[in-house]
C-alpha cells in the first residue's frame, strides 16, 4: 500500500478522532498532510501537535498539491460545496454523515462522483460496531422476521450549530435517526419503502429533537423507529421479532441476546473498538484497489432518502412512499 497524503476539513471533536488515528495508528501507510478548522488558534495548535500544515480555508486545502485525498467532518451545509471542489481537483472524498440535508443535494453529489469515476465514501461508522455486526450475523436465528423496534437516544446536544437550521440543515432526523436508517438497511438487507413520521421540539427551539416513525420495509418487515436528544441517557437498542424468537441488542451498552419464550440467551460478540479506525483501513484498501468501497455514496443517499421522506411525512401527517 503506497502512502497517501490526507487532508482533513473540520478537526473538532469528531474530526480529531480521524486525525489521531492517522497520526498514531496508520502512520506507516498514510500521512496527515493538512488540516482545516474554523477556529484558527485551535487549528494552528493542532497542526503543530500533529506536525502538519494548517489551512484557514478549506478550498485551499482541497487544492493543495500535498493533499491526495480529503476527509470532510464539517457542518452539513458545506457538504455540497466541499464535494464540488473535490470533483474539480480530482480528490477522493470520505465524507461524514449525513451525506447531505436533502435528497436533491445527496443525489447531485452521488451522481457527480459517479459520472467523474471519482471515489466517494460515506462515514456511516455504526456499521463497524460489534453489536450491529452481531445483529446482522445472527439475524437468521430469529427466523422469519415480522417486526422491529429501533431506539437511538442521546443526551441533549451542547453544540450551538445543531440549533442553527442554516448550519445543521435538520434536527435529529438527519443527525441521529440517519444512523438507525443505515443500520436497519445494513442489518436486514431490506429497503425502507414507506414511512409515517412525527417530529417534536422539546428543548431545541428551532429544530426537532424528538422523532418517531412507523416503517415498512421491502420484504414485509414492519417496525417503529424512535430517536431523540431529550433525556439524560444514551441508548442504541434494536429488537427484531421473528418466528423463532426475538434478536435484540444495544450498540451503546454492548448487549446482544436471543429471546425464546421466557429464556434470554446472551450471544457472543466482539468487544467494542473505535469504529473510525477500521473504516479508515477499509477506505485506504479501497483507494489502493484492494477491496470494494466500504460504504459507497449510494448508501449515504439511501439513508438521506429515508430522512427526507420522514421529514415530509412529519410535515404532512401522512404516509410517504419512497
Amino acid at each position: 500500500m503506497k502512502p497517501r497524503r490526507i487532508g482533513i476539513i473540520g478537526t473538532g471533536k469528531h474530526g480529531s478522532r480521524y486525525a489521531n488515528h492517522i497520526v498514531h495508528d496508520l502512520k506507516s501507510y498514510i500521512t496527515l498532510s493538512a488540516i482545516c478548522r474554523r477556529t484558527s488558534t485551535s487549528g494552528q495548535e493542532q497542526a503543530r501537535h500533529w506536525r502538519t500544515r494548517y489551512y484557514a480555508d478549506w478550498q485551499d486545502l482541497i487544492a493543495a498539491p500535498e493533499v491526495d485525498a480529503v476527509i470532510s467532518v464539517t457542518t452539513p451545509n458545506l457538504n455540497t460545496s466541499i464535494a464540488s471542489h473535490c470533483l474539480q481537483h480530482r480528490k477522493p472524498l470520505l465524507i461524514e454523515k449525513p451525506l447531505a440535508t436533502s435528497q436533491a443535494e445527496a443525489q447531485e453529489i452521488v451522481a457527480s462522483f459517479t459520472e467523474a469515476n471519482l471515489p466517494l465514501t460515506v462515514g456511516q461508522t455504526l456499521r463497524y460496531n460489534p453489536i450491529i455486526l452481531g445483529l446482522r450475523h445472527n439475524l437468521p436465528k430469529a427466523g422469519s422476521l415480522y417486526s422491529f423496534c429501533a431506539t437511538h437516544q442521546l443526551e441533549p446536544s451542547t453544540l450551538p450549530w445543531l440549533n442553527n437550521p442554516e448550519q445543521a440543515g435538520g434536527g435529529v432526523i438527519f443527525h441521529t435517526a440517519v444512523h438507525v436508517f443505515d443500520a436497519l438497511r445494513f442489518i436486514t438487507n431490506q429497503e425502507v419503502i414507506k414511512v409515517r413520521a412525527s417530529a417534536f421540539q422539546v428543548h431545541n427551539p428551532r429544530l426537532e429533537d424528538l422523532f418517531s416513525a412507523q416503517i415498512e420495509m421491502s420484504r414485509g418487515l414492519k417496525g417503529v423507529v424512535l430517536a431523540g436528544k431529550v433525556g439524560a441517557a444514551r441508548v442504541g437498542r434494536y429488537e427484531f421479532m421473528g418466528g423463532k424468537g426475538q434478536l435484540q441488542g444495544d450498540q451503546v451498552h454492548g448487549l446482544l441476546e436471543l429471546v425464546s419464550g421466557m429464556t434470554i440467551t446472551p450471544l457472543p460478540h466482539d468487544l467494542e473498538t473505535p469504529a473510525i479506525l477500521p473504516l479508515l483501513r477499509d477506505w485506504l484498501a479501497f483507494l489502493s484497489g484492494k477491496q470494494e468501497n466500504p460504504i459507497p455514496g449510494r448508501d449515504g443517499l439511501a439513508a438521506i432518502r429515508i430522512c427526507d421522506a420522514c421529514r415530509q411525512s412529519a410535515a404532512t401527517e401522512k404516509w410517504v412512499e419512497l
